[in-house]
């Protein structure tokens, strides 16, 4: 094991509530020495099949089997197929709980403990069953998260004078692993709601601008950087309301690296007339005319025009990936870094962007979404962003295509060494 700071300590020897929460800044420790936790859990812990709930079986993959697999290499075995894993002869069952329907998947049985992975983002009603679920034998609940609202039930009703939770605020300088560079480099990253959230561990309401460290002089360009090696299309597709589509270029060995080139944007309100699925698929025909196209990412509500395209002869259509936040904290990260820019063409892009602003009602219930006001070059934009790069793998780039992009948008993520030297279990465990 990796030496450990004096609050990861802290954290490892003191964890034995109820309910267990390690919070704070991206980065800083929190899930690293929280895994170590949970595996002295199954390896002491009572009798039982346990369980790891995450917001998706991908996220699950990416996030915690790599680091699991590393800190006691071949006594993990996962089975994709049954969405189990077996850790020192304890079955782990796999939930994805990504809406309010995966509460059904954990009614029924009884867990003798549990893992949460970002915990602001599962349902509260997941969590919520899941306690009912271990409350047996002893069982523990160990908990993953960054800030959110400071209105999230999570805050709310487990981090605010809650008898049977422990809590540990980590922040950057609790790593470590992290040297000074490092440090100053996720904090670059970031912007806005998300610093405050992801660097200062602080829990903050969203108001105002969504994009309010956007400035011209610094995120829009003249022209290309120079040719792409492909493209992507990010497509919001609307009739009554405005229909979108945005062109992104992408070349590795150029800076910016992407960046968006051209926007196509319909407004059927103000030209006085709605097009037909016929007469947009023309139009994108038209729009992403002698061009490489790596991929359409698609608003996942147009069925009916994904059809119509797919009937033209467009190819490469996939469905683009809803997720509101993530995509906006994406989208905020790649401008934020300077990996992203946006040509000046791409006025309706441009306006909507110093434009977009959370919506004030949601806020004070703890749930952040963006008014849905003048927003349509910017779901196009995340669309895109977010399904190309940080989707599911069937939507996603390869491995290969990611290279150095995915790295540097994940703020340089490489995963931490193998501990060779753990023994199954290490002895500051006992």
């Amino acid at each position: 094991m990796s030496s450990l700071s004096d609050k990861q300590l802290l954290s490892l020897h003191e964890s034995d509530a109820r309910i267990n929460i390690w919070e704070g800044a991206v980065r800083s420790g929190k899930t690293y020495v929280s895994l170590w936790r949970w595996l002295k859990e199954l390896s002491f812990g009572p009798p039982g099949e346990y369980c790891i709930i995450t917001r998706t079986y991908d996220s699950f993959k990416r996030n915690l089997l790599p680091q699991l697999t590393n800190m006691i290499g071949s006594d993990v075995k996962y089975y994709s197929g049954k969405r189990e894993m077996v850790v020192f002869n304890k079955t782990i069952h796999i939930v994805g709980a990504d809406d309010e329907r995966s509460e059904a998947k954990i009614r029924g049985p009884t867990f003798s403990g549990a893992y949460v992975d970002e915990a602001t983002i599962i349902p509260e009603s997941v969590f919520r069953m899941l306690i009912s679920r271990c409350a047996m034998r002893g069982a523990k609940i160990f908990v993953t998260t960054n800030p959110d609202s400071p209105y999230h039930w999570l805050k709310r009703d487990f981090l605010t004078d809650n008898p049977d939770v422990k809590s540990w605020k980590f922040t950057l300088d609790d790593n470590p692993e992290l040297t000074e560079d490092e440090r100053d480099y996720l904090k670059r990253q970031y912007k806005g709601i998300w610093f405050q959230r992801f660097i200062e561990g602080r829990w903050v309401q969203a108001e105002g601008a969504i994009y309010d460290f956007f400035d011209t002089s610094l995120h829009v360009i003249d022209f290309p950087p120079g040719q792409a090696e492909f493209y992507i299309v990010g497509v919001d597709y609307g009739t009554t309301n405005p229909c979108s589509f945005v062109l992104i270029g992408i070349n590795r060995s150029r800076y910016p690296n992407i960046w968006v080139e051209d926007v196509y944007y319909w407004n059927s309100k103000v030209k006085q007339r709605q097009k037909t699925d016929s007469e947009y698929g023309d139009d994108l025909k038209k729009f992403i005319e002698g061009r490489v196209i790596k991929a359409i990412y698609i608003d996942p509500s147009a069925a009916s025009f994904k059809l119509e395209l797919s009937k033209g002869g467009i190819q490469n259509l996939y469905d683009a990936e809803n997720e509101v936040l993530d995509g906006i904290r994406m989208v905020s990260k790649f401008l934020s870094n300077g990996t992203m820019k946006i040509c000046r063409k791409c006025e309706p892009l441009i306006r909507e962007i110093q434009g977009y602003v959370w919506d004030i009602k949601s806020t004070k219930t703890g749930q952040d979404k963006p008014s849905k006001e003048m927003d349509h070059a910017c779901d196009a934009l995340r669309y895109a962003i977010y399904t190309h790069f940080f989707g599911k793998e069937q939507n996603r780039m390869t491995a290969q295509d990611l290279d150095k992009l995915y790295r540097d948008a994940m703020g340089g993520s490489d995963l931490p060494a193998p501990f060779r030297d753990v023994p199954g279990m290490d002895s500051r465990f006992m």
